[in-house]
């Protein structure tokens, strides 16, 4: 049994995949920033710090906003005491990073970006995991984080208000697909955000369209309403929307049968 990302990793996609991101209608929004070209810590925790820090920021509260980081830290501790015997102390470090992140100030996204550095244990397993000790952003990476949490907070104000956030598919899990989460809901669009410097990649709409399906298959009703799939990336400032209705059905029976492993 896989992950959803696992899962889009093993499977060798048409070309342009099986949702092609010409599909989707784009929109550019200006708020008059620009980034900095540098960042000193790796795309993956600038987009996790970016995702957490929204939602916190947002009125979600802190522990909520990083669970899996919390979660990532306990699996880090379990796996130490059981191999070693010794008592882990990744979980007390987390919370005392969690204690510390207030706001946008660069302590808060300094103690953001360590602690997601313990999502990878929860999401892979920890033989993925390096020291949060060594992650360091410099200052134009905290300023990068700031402006991309400003306009996210500035998204949600036009696309929003979100229904569902940080979602599981419980009773939508195959023998193929074991586990995969979702980022935001609101009342008919099923959400991802990614940070990445490219335009969409055929694994992220696959993801995105995978997410869809097996919401639809799960216990959350309200995927029952979903109308359209977004991406939204607050590195470019750029939002992606495609209509459900515009998607091959063959595609969606295929990737539900085929890679999902409906019957």
């Amino acid at each position: 049994m896989y992950s959803v990302t696992k899962r889009i990793s093993m499977v060798k996609q048409p070309y342009g995949g099986y949702l092609n991101k010409k599909q989707f209608d784009i929109t550019t929004i200006d708020d008059g920033k620009t980034l900095n070209e540098a960042e000193n810590i790796h795309a993956s925790l600038i987009g996790l710090a970016v995702d957490y820090l929204t939602r916190f920021m947002m009125g979600t509260s802190v522990e909520e906003a990083f669970k899996i980081s919390l979660q990532g830290a306990l699996c880090l501790d379990l796996f130490l005491n059981n191999a070693s015997g010794k008592k882990g102390l990744a979980l007390g470090n987390a919370k005392k990073l969690l204690k510390g992140i207030k706001g946008l100030d660069n302590e808060s996204v300094s103690n953001a970006c360590k602690l997601v550095g313990y999502d990878v244990c929860f999401r892979a397993g920890v033989i993925g995991y390096k020291p949060v000790e060594e992650i360091k952003p410099d200052s134009d990476t905290i300023e990068n984080i700031v402006i991309m949490v400003k306009r996210s907070l500035a998204f949600w104000k036009e696309y929003g208000p979100i229904t569902k956030d940080g979602f599981t598919f419980e009773g939508g899990y195959t023998d193929i697909v074991s586990s995969g989460d979702g980022d935001y809901l609101t009342e008919d669009t099923l959400w991802d955000f990614k940070v990445s410097k490219e335009e969409p990649k055929s694994k992220y709409t696959l993801q995105l369209l995978m997410c869809y399906i097996m919401g639809c298959h799960s216990i959350h009703p309200e995927f029952q309403k979903i109308e359209k799939l977004g991406i939204f990336n607050p590195r470019k400032n750029k939002v992606y929307i495609a209509k459900i209705s515009s998607i091959n059905p063959e595609v969606i029976e295929k990737v539900s049968q085929d890679i999902i492993g409906y019957k």
